[in-house]
């Protein structure tokens, strides 16, 4: 993981440049939009939960800008990960 957007976006690339950053959209969490109750505390549990690790993501369609991706670490997917944490989907994709 290299940049945390919000709640349910990331980008990941395998360096540090940011033009190999691919923004990728969780595809199995919808966390409440930045500037709605709860958006900012979902970014920084997003944070806690891949700061510093090597995610796997693999890539399945897309939507506006960014790539719909099932993102893993080790054989948890993100999504479970962040309802473990307690933080509550609410985005506009639900």
């Amino acid at each position: 993981m290299t940049y945390v957007g919000d709640g349910d976006s990331l980008c990941v690339g395998l360096a540090a440049r940011p033009d190999q950053w691919v923004e990728v959209r969780l595809a199995d969490f919808y966390a409440p939009e930045l500037s709605a109750p709860g958006g900012r505390e979902a970014k920084q549990a997003l944070e806690r939960v891949v700061r510093g690790k090597t995610l796997t993501c693999i890539a399945g369609r897309r939507s506006f800008d960014r790539v719909v991706a099932d993102c893993r670490l080790g054989s948890a997917s993100v999504g479970d990960l962040m309802r473990r944490a307690g933080v509550a989907e609410g985005g506009n994709g639900r």
